[in-house]
């Protein structure tokens, strides 16, 4: 009897297992819902709760994106819903390069008229999931026990509803591209999704880790070989007589006209542009951002000649743009002086890691900074020249040839 008992008993037990199990196959979520934003101020209650690790899927920093976003570009923010639950956050931008005067200036080729020509005519209007102005996963966040997979096969969706938004708008969509991830990231990328769409990678993000023994500057210093020794005694001897000092507000407001100058003479001057951002931008990035918005002018006999810009996020320390006066640049080495200046602030403040970015790998490089590999995804909407997609972004975006640097002992 006690056998038959426990046999019953098992028997019951594997039934129940079973029955919750059948019933979890069919009640297995397979996606979230969404709904897409376009002013802040309509935002659900939790969202900054979920940007509290990534200030630049906050509010207060979405805010300047709609209020000093570059002429060309529309923003729109996205909920992704479990039920009534908000459960994940996520940016998107649209760019329309028709309305730009220019791309950059610096290289003047066939090569670059042709590519300029490419994107006015088959590329020029440009969805991206992810934010165009900065670099690294500033795409998205969600809530921890959120599916990782099934947050980016709902933002896969919320693409296709805003390319069709956009269509009815008269802006049909060339390219959408979703950037920027990590290796580790791709795995979450549902195939279904994204078989059709190119999986590149391009230029490095330049990372600064700060060494647990470096308490402050000078520990960095005494870090170095000589010969980057020697590299930073040179470059602060150039910089002899510069002045720098932290703007507040005001002060940004007061030198709005020299500063965008600076800024526009460097933006005019890079090999390839998609935004110039409006000249109030960085006076808007203050007002909201706040002590966590950095500007540092450099001043030549009281005239402003350069500057930079730093925001603080968590742990880890963004640089933002800059701006300077080349013939002075290249004089006082400024935009190395400011790189060293960045790096000492970083660290005499605890911060573990500094996002240098893209551009000027190797100088970057040569003051500590690291290269992380980016990847992203990307496809256009005429199937010939999605198909040939791997040959045309390697012409639009040919490999950068750098040499790594290591100024360590």
């Amino acid at each position: 009897m006690l056998f038959c008992a426990v046999g019953y008993s098992l028997t019951f037990y594997y039934s129940t297992i079973a029955l919750h199990l059948w019933s979890d196959f069919f009640n297995l979520k397979t996606t979230y819902s969404y709904i897409i934003y376009e002013k802040t101020a309509h935002l659900p209650e939790g969202w900054d709760e979920l940007a509290r690790s990534n200030i630049f899927l906050s509010q207060r920093y979405l805010k300047i994106l709609e209020d000093a976003p570059p002429q060309n570009m529309k923003c729109f923010f996205i909920g992704v819903f479990d039920q009534s639950q908000l459960i994940g956050i996520a940016l998107s931008q649209f760019l329309n390069l028709n309305l730009l005067e220019t791309f950059g200036e610096r290289d003047r080729c066939i090569k670059t008229s042709i590519r300029n020509f490419m994107f006015k005519k088959f590329c020029s209007h440009v969805l991206f999931i992810g934010n165009n102005m900065l670099t690294g996963q500033n795409a998205f966040a969600f809530e921890i026990n959120a599916n990782k997979t099934l947050v980016i096969q709902t933002l896969f969706e919320v693409s296709l509803e805003l390319k069709h938004k956009l269509k009815k708008a008269g802006l049909p969509v060339h390219i959408t591209t979703f950037k920027d991830f990590e290796k580790d990231d791709l795995t979450h990328f549902p195939s279904d999704n994204f078989e059709a769409l190119y999986l590149f990678s391009t230029q490095p993000n330049m990372i600064f880790c700060s060494c647990n023994e470096w308490h402050n500057f000078e520990d960095y210093l005494n870090a170095l070989s000589k010969k980057y020794r020697d590299q930073y005694k040179r470059c602060r001897k150039k910089g002899d007589g510069i002045q720098k000092r932290k703007l507040n507000l005001e002060e940004i407001h007061n030198l709005e006209d020299t500063i965008y100058d600076l800024y526009h003479h460097v933006a005019q001057n890079a090999p390839f542009n998609t935004f110039f951002l409006p000249k109030n931008h960085f006076k808007v990035m203050k007002k909201n951002l706040k002590d966590d918005f950095l500007f540092y002018g450099y001043f030549d006999n009281q005239k402003l000649i350069g500057f930079n810009t730093l925001i603080k996020n968590g742990y880890q320390m963004d640089t933002y743009f800059l701006g300077y006066n080349e013939s002075i640049q290249r004089e006082k080495m400024l935009y190395l002086n400011m790189l060293y200046d960045m790096i000492a602030y970083s660290i005499n403040k605890g911060f573990k890691e500094i996002v240098f970015a893209r551009t000027a790998l190797e100088i970057k490089s040569s003051v500590g900074a690291k290269p992380q590999e980016m990847f992203g995804f990307i496809e256009h909407s005429n199937s010939f020249i999605n198909r040939r997609m791997k040959q045309l972004f390697c012409y639009l975006e040919p490999k950068t040839e750098w040499k790594e640097r290591n100024p360590f002992k």
